[in-house]
């Protein structure tokens, strides 16, 4: 029975080890804005501060799975714009977000947070999540995320990235204005409310020994012209 059990936990100290051996850590900061009925096309409106955290596992050099947690402010003012539609309703409104998601990423260039310095590359990102949003009270809704951004290998196991994120939602009321028109007449892309995280993260491996793992060899290998 005592073999047994030296059995098990061993083979799960093993597994263990393995998927940090893949994985990746980070934290994001940066700003939050949206997208809605008082703001329909300025990208980067009225930024609040926003941060989170993320964990990263590694299924190849071009492909991950990211789960994370971010959060973030929101805040809308039809004074901000100078229609005189938006003067005159003189609408506004602020709140906060937070946001669980998985999102499966693709690198554009073979990368690894441990492989050689300055490798770089950019990505695209997309998946599901929810959103808890208090802004007309506590609400929450599902999400789809999308992201692109740019990485780079500084230092042995660290990396830096830059990264835009835009969220469509399922819902219209961030800002307490619904939209006046018939439900069979609305459109799947711009009848509700988005919202966006811009920021850089920080990101790194605690295990970098990857010697003799096949699915790195690309990584490690000199990249071509």
């Amino acid at each position: 029975m005592k073999k047994i059990q030296w059995i098990t936990f061993l083979l799960l100290i093993s597994l263990t080890v393995n998927g940090q051996r893949k994985s990746d850590y980070g934290v994001f900061g940066g700003v939050s804005s949206y997208f809605g009925d008082i703001n329909q096309s300025r990208p980067l409106y009225s930024p609040l501060p926003a941060a989170g955290i993320f964990y990263r596992y590694n299924l190849h050099p071009r492909q991950s799975i990211r789960a994370n947690i971010f959060a973030g402010g929101l805040r809308g003012d039809d004074k901000d714009f100078k229609n005189d539609f938006q003067q005159a309703r003189s609408a506004s409104f602020s709140g906060m977000l937070a946001e669980l998601a998985a999102q499966f990423e693709f690198n554009f260039f073979p990368y690894a947070t441990d492989g050689k310095r300055w490798n770089y590359t950019p990505y695209i990102a997309g998946g599901a999540g929810v959103s808890l949003i208090n802004s007309q009270g506590l609400t929450i809704v599902p999400v789809i995320p999308f992201s692109i951004g740019f990485k780079v290998n500084v230092y042995k196991n660290l990396g830096i990235e830059a990264e835009y994120g835009f969220r469509k939602t399922f819902y219209d009321n961030f800002d307490g204005l619904n939209d006046l028109v018939a439900a069979e007449d609305q459109g799947w892309l711009h009848n509700n409310d988005w919202y966006t995280f811009t920021g850089i993260c920080v990101t790194w491996k605690i295990y970098n020994k990857l010697a003799g793992c096949p699915a790195y060899n690309d990584v490690d290998s000199k990249r071509k012209r």
